[in-house]
């Protein structure tokens, strides 16, 4: 790759909000064009649970191939550090993580190869893989998420983002599990949470509350149930000064300052919510697959439940996904597409990923055994497949040039949340800096994948 496009994918990347992620001590190896035949690096990120997982999946690779794979692991937050380093250095892992927010910017900066005709003679079956997670892959060179561009990254996974509640919680308080068809209305939630939030040990200080939601992650599905959005079909224009979306991002804020059911920004300095709900203390919190292997071993019973529903009385939320991308440096091309494609769509690894409480299943043919499975923690593990088939939806920024423009809203949101500034008055005022960010990536998508 030429040093050019090395820092023209370090910039872009250098946006993504809350980035890919990683950590660990381990650096990228050698240039992948001079790996041996035989030997292929693969990069990704992940919990212990995950690492565990992934390694006995590559080992088994091995066993069946005879193509040796040396892993470069990492923690969430330091991958795209990593990996940007990697790259700038002209040492691109063979395969590894990429997300969908990225994958223009990787396509257009010659770092990622186009698989689809090597997925299609390895007789890979598309058809039995979520199709969201296909498609968040492909790219027509102006368009990404559409069914006719070309593969650059198979899924590793999609991640429905659910709710959960703690069942011990309200069981213990005597009221009715949710419904696992009908949605919870917000004022129907807020009077669950008011039950749930008290000072357990009678010292003068609330202990135990309804809900700790990071707005970051949890304003979408509220926004989206509002009939809310971030921009118009073609995501063009930013669509965020609305009394639909001004609701729901009141709705979060009134949490903590008038209805008291989760704590302030003090209180969760203290101690932040995800702390506390893996304490126990709190009744309501989003779960994704990728939890599941560290919340089976917390002390009270969880399950999953349908986002609570807005104005039009239907629920919604976000479905991320990584890809597993090719280097188009490698100098394995067919053992690295080969990985990528047993990584996504193997049988037996699924499984044994899936048995490891760290993502759904990604083949069709798995789903559904998959959900019936009550016994296993949680037990309404369809919600994970409703939210995939019905009501999931890609992140805002998911297949824009350059998150910067969604980052946006959140930058000085603060006042919102701390009850000094109305939401209608902050999104009048953050909708058009909004706005000079997205064009200024819709114009740099277009420089770029013209400049290829």
């Amino acid at each position: 790759m030429q040093k050019k496009q090395a820092a023209a994918i370090i910039v872009a990347l250098g946006l993504t909000a809350g980035g890919l992620a990683g950590c660990a001590d381990q650096t990228a190896g050698g240039d992948s064009s001079t790996t041996g035949a035989d030997t292929l690096t693969y990069m990704f990120r992940g919990s212990e649970d995950e690492k565990a997982a992934y390694q006995a999946a590559i080992d088994q690779f091995t066993a069946d191939t005879g193509v040796t794979v040396d892993v470069i692991v990492t923690d969430a937050d330091q991958y795209a550090t990593k990996l940007q380093a990697a790259i700038a250095g002209n040492q691109v892992p063979d395969v590894f993580y990429v997300e969908q927010g990225s994958l223009q910017s990787y396509v257009n900066s010659g770092v990622l190869m186009d698989i689809t005709d090597k997925v299609e003679e390895l007789d890979v079956d598309l058809s039995n893989i979520w199709q969201y997670g296909v498609d968040s892959y492909r790219y027509d060179g102006t368009l990404q998420g559409t069914p006719d561009g070309r593969l650059y990254g198979l899924p590793k996974d999609v991640g429905p983002f659910a709710m959960g509640y703690n069942k011990t919680m309200l069981e213990a308080a005597g009221i009715p599990l949710p419904d696992q068809d009908k949605p919870y209305t917000w004022d129907e939630w807020t009077s669950v949470m008011k039950q749930l939030t008290k000072d357990t040990d009678s010292d003068g200080a609330i202990d135990q509350w309804g809900t700790g939601l990071n707005v970051s992650w949890n304003i979408q599905g509220l926004a989206w149930s509002n009939g809310a959005d971030w921009t118009n079909a073609d995501k063009t224009e930013v669509t965020v000064d609305t009394p639909e979306m001004a609701q729901a991002l009141q709705y979060i804020a009134d949490m903590t300052n008038i209805d008291k059911v989760t704590p302030s920004s003090s209180e969760a300095a203290t101690l932040d919510t995800y702390q506390r709900w893996m304490a126990g203390d709190i009744g309501f919190f989003p779960i994704g697959p990728w939890d599941v292997s560290t919340y089976n071993k917390l002390d009270f019973d969880y399950d999953l439940m349908p986002f609570p529903a807005g104005s039009t009385g239907k629920p919604a939320t976000w479905i991320g996904s990584l890809g597993i991308g090719v280097s188009q440096t490698t100098g394995n091309p067919d053992a690295a597409v080969k990985l990528a494609a047993y990584l996504s769509s193997d049988a037996d690894c699924m499984k044994q990923l899936v048995a490891a409480g760290i993502q759904i299943p990604s083949l069709l043919d798995q789903a559904e055994t998959y959900a019936a499975d009550t016994a296993a923690k949680p037990a309404n593990k369809q919600e994970f497949l409703d939210i995939v088939e019905d009501y999931g939806r890609a992140m805002p920024a998911a297949y824009t040039y350059s998150p910067a423009w969604y980052d946006e809203f959140f930058t000085n949101i603060q006042p919102v949340l701390d009850g000094t500034q109305t939401a209608a008055d902050y999104l009048k005022e953050v909708q058009p800096r909004m706005q000079d960010l997205l064009d200024q990536a819709n114009a740099d998508a277009k420089e770029a994948a013209g400049g290829q």
